[in-house]
């Protein structure tokens, strides 16, 4: 355990001894609780000379869309959205063939609701980069959303056939394949497992979904070689998230609503759980997804 860690540690236990006497709480719960990370000083720094440079640097048109572009990253890595979606779509007025600006892109329209420029936009991601793996799995995303089901697939096998060693992979196949043949996509999750690292976290994922890992035992998992606080947000953000999806389909709504919240209390914003945990609370209440998107000026 690194120093970083056995401080957390050594404070969440006086919390803990302070508390209400009467709901005790355990040293892993608190663990489990999660923390929102801060945003980093370097992102923040980063913006602001970015800004500096946009407005008084002399610029080619091919800079600028550059800088745009990294300013849409950070402002996105903040959960700055709609101020990062106006800097790629600044970019993209300026140099067209950022397939990176168009990913960006297709996923603050995803998250908003607005499908169809959403696929627009990771078609000419593809166009530019047919191997950009993850404009792959983000236009079938989008697809998975929109309840196009059918166009989400392939897209699902691509992404995972182009690393298919990589847990995440794994599961998102299995989600969007699941939505349609629930029993065929978990015969496939079973198969794919095999080719996983035993010693990667994220395998506990998959393992958990495949009925070898308990519920309980893939929280305790996500406590174990930790090398900071920033690793236990990212663990929890996939883990919360991933546990939500799991119980969302066994029908257990409330519990489904409890690890989205969590998920969301992380402020891991660059992570695609993270990103679509709001979209699900939006789904599991009823509500409609905004498409409400800011105009380019």
């Amino acid at each position: 355990m690194t120093k970083t860690l056995l401080k957390l540690a050594l404070v969440t236990g006086l919390v803990t001894l302070t508390g209400c006497a009467q709901q005790p709480v355990s040293m892993q719960e608190a663990w489990l609780t999660p923390e929102p990370l801060q945003v980093p000083y370097r992102n923040e720094l980063a913006i602001a000379r970015l800004s500096e440079i946009l407005q008084r640097a002399e610029l080619t048109e091919a800079q600028s869309a550059q800088l745009f572009y990294d300013r849409g990253v950070m402002y996105d890595s903040v959960g700055l959205r709609s101020l990062a979606r106006l800097d790629f779509m600044r970019a993209l007025r300026l140099k067209p063939d950022m397939p990176d600006a168009y990913n960006f892109l297709g996923i603050h329209y995803t998250l908003v609701g607005n499908f169809d420029q959403a696929y627009e936009a990771f078609d000419s991601a593809l166009e530019l980069a047919p191997d950009y793996d993850y404009a792959y799995l983000n236009r079938a995303i989008a697809f998975y959303y929109a309840g196009r089901f059918d166009l989400a697939q392939p897209d699902f096998e691509q992404f995972l056939q182009l690393k298919p060693n990589d847990p995440y992979r794994v599961l998102w196949r299995y989600i969007g394949f699941s939505a349609v043949a629930p029993d065929t996509a978990k015969l496939a999750l079973n198969t794919h497992l095999l080719a996983l690292a035993p010693d990667d976290w994220a395998t506990n994922l998959v393992r958990f979904y495949a009925g070898e890992l308990s519920e309980q035992a893939l929280l305790t998992s996500i406590l174990t070689e930790l090398t900071g606080p920033k690793q236990l947000a990212e663990r929890l953000c996939e883990a919360y998230f991933y546990l939500a999806k799991w119980h969302q389909a066994k029908g257990n709504q409330a519990q489904a609503l409890v690890y989205y919240h969590k998920t969301l209390a992380t402020n891991v914003y660059e992570f695609v759980e993270h990103r679509y945990a709001r979209m699900e609370i939006a789904k599991l209440r009823g509500e409609e997804v905004s498409n409400e998107a800011p105009e380019f000026n």
